[in-house]
């Protein structure tokens, strides 16, 4: 079934809320509830519960950076070809944490991407030995389309993070093989050559401070975007030793130009993409680092796509890595798995991208394109492109008016709508199991508690939620094949 929306039908309840108030927002895999909101007192009860989830704030996991998507270039393009106020009332209701679902995370590729106008760097001729950079400069993708956007979305949410990764190096700083010095002039493939391992770093530094110059804080960067992949459009291989040596010279960068933009190690998938001796690529990393380096702080942890393997990768990393942090920053739905099919996705998408990545000890999960059109694009025209990818939302491109929202939509802004930055997991316990529920509680910063379910049953369930043993039961309706977010004021306590 296809979602077509009226932009003005996605309700959001705004954040004047009632200390004795719990919001209950609703998804269905049939469609019938999307994003649906509803207000109830505290203790509300509606019938016989099927168990009850009681909340355990003396027991603290993790901390939470946020939710949100990728404005590329691509995504960008199709927004801005939207009539100005539809664009703006999107964008409010998606970023505004007042007047909308409050998403907190942006991605953004450093120069081009599979999503670009075409293939490009930042610094595409090499110069003098002595300004080895002096050719840097931005390319019409950002400076017509992605910057104007983030703008527009910062002026809706100041508190927006932007994170960064590029899909290639320049050219000229590239050699065929770790074992092959040979010039390798290509977008795609090649190797990082050591000898340009301080250049690129001061490319990053560069890049943050130019996007600086526009208003816009880069808040993380990540080395490479799957740098185990060589087939991308526009790529570089980097395995795990050479990143950690790159890591080196890219955090002392940071660290001498007063730069505190974080540094998420590796940025690609689950099962390292079966490379040999890649396995453990975050911690091979860890390791390679002493922590007396200069900007060895700045190294915050790691960043996962699932285009392979499994989130359980994560509690080994964890295991072996308890103090460094896991974000997720790429996934995206396609022609290849019937992406637009909500019955399909909506819980498994959420279950994994949200509830099982947040239950190993996730921080953050962005998916990949905002927005592309009814033709997967517009994409970059070079061999190895995604060309039937599809976005969190498509766009008709004969109005650029009428909108589908896919489950990536809905997930995002179910997470984002309840989790506050700077929220606890916190510990839980259930009064009885329920075939196909899934769920996750959280303690926000203003102490108000927050709970995430899902529901992959065919069984519409009666879900009993209070914060602590002493506190009042609130009822709440999980029907078969749907995600719930639940916020729950201050009188819960």
């Amino acid at each position: 079934m296809r979602r077509l929306l009226l932009l003005l039908s996605l309700t959001v309840t705004l954040n004047a809320f009632p200390d004795n108030a719990v919001e209950v927002m609703t998804t269905s895999a049939n469609g019938q509830l999307l994003l649906k909101t509803q207000l109830f007192d505290i203790g509300s009860t509606f019938g016989t519960a099927n168990c009850t989830i009681t909340l355990n704030a003396d027991k603290k996991y993790q901390t939470m950076d946020g939710f949100g998507f990728a404005l590329t270039y691509s995504a960008c393009y199709n927004l801005m070809k939207m009539k100005a106020k539809n664009r703006h009332d999107l964008l409010v209701k998606t970023f505004s944490p007042s007047d909308g679902f409050g998403t907190n995370y942006v991605r953004m590729s450093i120069a081009c991407s599979d999503f670009s106008s075409e293939c490009y760097t930042y610094c595409e001729k090499k110069g003098p030995a002595n300004n080895l950079l002096v050719n840097f400069k931005l390319h019409d993708d950002e400076l017509t389309y992605v910057i104007p956007i983030l703008k527009e979305v910062l002026a809706i949410n100041p508190d927006i993070k932007i994170m960064a990764a590029p899909w290639t190096a320049p050219r000229w700083m590239k050699q065929k093989s770790i074992t092959d010095a040979s010039t390798w002039n290509h977008y795609a493939g090649g190797v990082l050559n050591p000898k340009y391992y301080e250049a690129y770093a001061q490319y990053f530094v560069k890049f943050v401070q130019v996007m600086k110059t526009y208003g816009i804080n880069i808040y993380a960067v990540t080395p490479q975007n799957e740098p185990l992949n060589a087939g991308n459009c526009a790529s570089t291989y980097i395995g795990a030793k050479q990143e950690g040596e790159f890591v080196k010279h890219l955090a002392h960068a940071f660290h001498n130009a007063g730069i505190t933009t974080r540094i998420y190690v590796f940025d690609h998938n689950y099962n390292y993409d079966n490379k040999p001796g890649e396995d453990n690529y975050p911690i091979q990393i860890y390791n390679a680092l002493e922590s007396s380096m200069p900007g060895y702080d700045l190294v915050k942890g790691c960043a996962w796509h699932d285009y392979g393997g499994s989130y359980t990768e994560m509690e080994d990393i964890q295991k072996k890595a308890p103090n460094m942090e896991q974000i997720f920053t790429e996934t995206s739905i396609g022609s290849w798995n019937d992406g637009r099919n909500l019955r399909r996705h909506l819980v498994n998408d959420f279950n994994n991208l949200i509830l099982h990545f947040i239950n190993r000890f996730g921080r953050a999960t962005i998916v990949w394109n905002f927005m592309l059109d009814l033709n997967y694009g517009p994409y970059t025209q070079a061999a190895g492109s995604c060309t039937t990818c599809m976005g969190a939302i498509d766009i008709d491109q004969r109005n650029y008016n009428t909108l589908y929202y896919n489950s990536h939509y809905y997930l995002i802004c179910h997470a984002a709508k309840v989790i506050k930055e700077g929220a606890y997991r916190i510990g839980n316990s259930i009064s009885a199991d329920q075939d196909g529920l899934l769920y996750s509680t959280f303690l926000n910063p203003g102490n108000n508690y927050s709970v995430l379910l899902s529901n992959n049953s065919n069984n519409d369930y009666i879900i009993g939620v209070k914060s602590n043993k002493n506190a009042p039961v609130t009822q709440v309706s999980v029907p078969a094949k749907s995600v719930v977010s639940v916020f729950l004021g201050h009188g819960v306590q």
